[in-house]
């Protein structure tokens, strides 16, 4: 994935251009709760069956795409089992089942092919047998590796029953993991973290683990593995001295690190799956808000950048690595073709939810024809070229499922929180939870308009928004109309604690332009937002 999966898989269409239709279709703007709940519901239930009926019979693994027949995906089964997790709590597996079907991967996986206790990206889903995903690409895959055991950590974390099926599920994740010979992949003496290594080629593929890109959650765990760590040398000679921390601006929001507009938008999810981004700063970002003005940015090329015969809209935008009518693509704002993947605002939800909400309701409604279908919706559609994917790909479908949890309850969030391993690994990295100023820090407003879109959240019926505190204190939260006038005093000088605060408002407030004033002490904290 990411720059491993830079490579042509089988996909074509047709490539004559086609009419334009009107470049704003009808797309419901207000929230109807009911109906926003059944789509959530709807869409994450049918990327779920992609991995439960569609899963290998004999390995239970994902199948990397539909087609593919014998050749199951290390990472893409990480974000099934995750998948697997959401399905259980959510009730449309029962626990017993769930159990089963992670217990039989862990046990073809302990008779896979390993290299030096690494997976590699693809496997034969009845033997074992590595399949080669390039020429000298045929032995362990670092990342894939990763983004597997990422799963089946946070599944370890969940199945906390004593019962023996639960006890006996932990304890096969447990093997798997600490056989991971992390600090092999470390061991060319060169003092940087390598992503691949075959018994055939070595070390031929060359490619240093270096951000930033998906493979943060790659360091957290060869930081934190209890038998083959990697030292935190490893991380700042291979990781930390790729991330490019030349502040720059896209479409009017700063960034302190990574590529050019930010990247696919993968890169934002596949780490975050369940590591809580909320929690998480350093000397190079705060990553909550860096994944927030990543996908702003991703957003606003779309709509105010992209060239206009691409087609894109408020209700379809978001590039990242897809099918597109010429093949496989990593698509971002510096390499764009007009192609749309849904999984890039879906699996955005936590960070723009009402702007992702509109596209869900599109891929859903009529404006862009069939590009949904049995496991949600398919991988990509280019209406510039009239052209709709027919395939559907497990690491587009699986942070599809999760991050849509992680917006409507938090729970792989709390998991990856209730995970040691994962929080000793971002404690190696220097990355800890953030001191932020009181006021609306987690908040990013629309460049263009200075005002945040809020999106009535479908489970709750009500709209929400996280407060934070530098310091203990007592404060005032209104909400004031257009007018200035207060229609809803939140908090009533009332004593909080210092940090991070969810708050829940609205009830009654009907749709339109408002203030929200914070007021703690002699500081006064505005936001404008629009209730949606």
């Amino acid at each position: 994935m990411g720059l491993g999966l830079l490579v042509a898989c089988q996909q074509s269409g047709n490539d004559a251009p086609a009419p334009q239709p009107d470049p704003t279709p009808p797309v419901p703007a207000v929230s109807d709760v009911a109906a926003d709940r059944a789509l959530l519901n709807q869409v994450q239930e049918a990327s779920f069956r992609y991995f439960w009926d569609y899963g290998h019979p004999v390995s239970g693994m994902a199948r990397e795409r539909t087609g593919s027949g014998e050749t199951v995906t290390s990472g893409g089964t990480g974000f099934g089992v995750q998948a697997i997790v959401v399905a259980t709590s959510r009730g449309w597996i029962t626990r017993a089942e769930a159990v089963t079907r992670v217990a039989q991967i862990c046990s073809f996986l302990a008779r896979a092919d390993r290299f030096h206790g690494a997976w590699s990206h693809w496997i034969n889903g009845s033997t074992g047998a590595v399949i080669p995903f390039s020429t000298q690409d045929d032995g362990g895959d670092l990342v894939e590796t990763s983004l597997l055991l990422n799963g089946l950590l946070i599944a370890r974390t969940y199945f906390n029953g004593t019962d023996p099926a639960e006890t006996a599920l932990r304890q096969q994740i447990t093997q798997l993991w600490e056989s991971v010979e992390w600090n092999w992949y470390a061991s060319r003496g060169d003092g940087q973290l390598y992503w691949h290594w075959s018994p055939r080629y070595g070390w031929a593929m060359n490619l240093p683990i270096r951000g930033w890109n998906e493979c943060l959650i790659t360091y957290v765990l060869a930081l934190a593995s209890p038998t083959h760590p990697i030292m935190p040398a490893a991380y700042q000679s291979t990781w930390a001295a790729g991330l490019n921390t030349t502040p720059a601006s896209y479409e009017g929001y700063p960034m302190s690190m990574g590529p050019a507009y930010g990247g696919p938008l993968f890169f934002a999810h596949y780490s975050f799956l369940s590591l809580d981004p909320r929690q998480m700063q350093d000397q190079y970002a705060n990553y909550w808000l860096h994944n927030v003005r990543h996908t702003l940015i991703n957003r606003a090329w779309c709509l105010y950048s992209a060239p206009k015969s691409y087609g894109y809209y408020a209700s379809s935008w978001g590039l990242t690595a897809s099918d597109d009518p010429m093949g496989y693509r990593a698509h971002q704002p510096t390499d764009d073709n007009g192609t749309v993947a849904p999984t890039a605002a879906l699996s955005s939800m936590p960070y723009t939810p009402y702007y992702s909400m509109l596209v869900l309701r599109n891929l859903y409604g009529t404006s862009l024809g069939a590009v949904t279908g049995q496991y949600g919706p398919f991988d990509a559609y280019n209406r510039s070229r009239s052209w709709i994917a027919s395939s559907f790909l497990a690491i587009d479908q699986g942070p599809i499922v999760v991050m849509l949890e992680n917006y409507r309850s938090g729970l792989l969030w709390q998991l990856g929180r209730n995970t040691p391993e994962l929080q000793t690994g971002l404690r190696q990295a220097g990355i800890q939870a953030p001191t932020y100023e009181t006021g609306f820090g987690l908040s990013v407003s629309e460049a263009r308009t200075n005002q945040l879109d809020l999106l009535r959240h479908p489970d709750l019926n009500i709209y929400t928004i996280d407060v934070t505190l530098a310091a203990a204190g007592t404060a005032t939260l209104e909400l004031l109309n257009a007018a200035g006038a207060v229609t809803e005093t939140i908090w009533n000088t009332e004593a909080k604690a210092a940090g991070i605060h969810a708050v829940r408002f609205g009830t009654a407030a009907t749709t339109g332009t408002y203030t929200l004033r914070l007021r703690t002490g002699s500081l006064t904290k505005e936001l404008n937002v629009v209730l949606r």
